[in-house]
């Protein structure tokens, strides 16, 4: 089993920033992809950013540039690096990671989410 813990999560002012972190820990051969996904009040789950472990990233045309995904393999965490927040940014944030568990065993898995809460 893999187990996600995520912090960083907050309340900040529009036009703050924020740095959110998830850690993996567990039964972990390799990981390929880890990102973030937020769920919206309107309970939609979005993409955010991921980033590939060969360093491909991917992100949301609605962050790019104010949003920035990066990896620490030795730690097999992923962080999150979120500038100029908007009130829209307001959402649980989850942390993904799709895992090789062993050499012919991979699975998708969640952090428990992190609210960010951005305010006027």
């Amino acid at each position: 089993q893999v187990q996600l813990v995520e912090s960083g999560g907050g309340l900040v002012q529009a036009g703050g920033s924020l740095r959110l972190s998830c850690a993996a820990s567990g039964s972990i051969f390799s990981i390929n992809t880890m990102g973030w996904y937020r769920q919206t009040p309107e309970n939609l789950r979005e993409l955010v950013a991921v980033l590939s472990s060969s360093g491909i990233t991917n992100y949301a045309d609605s962050v790019k540039g104010r949003f920035t995904i990066s990896r620490d393999n030795a730690k097999n965490t992923v962080y999150l690096q979120m500038s100029s927040l908007k009130l829209e940014d307001t959402a649980v944030y989850y942390c993904y990671t799709n895992v090789n568990t062993n050499v012919a065993r991979r699975g998708d898995y969640w952090g428990q989410g992190t609210q960010v809460t951005v305010s006027s």
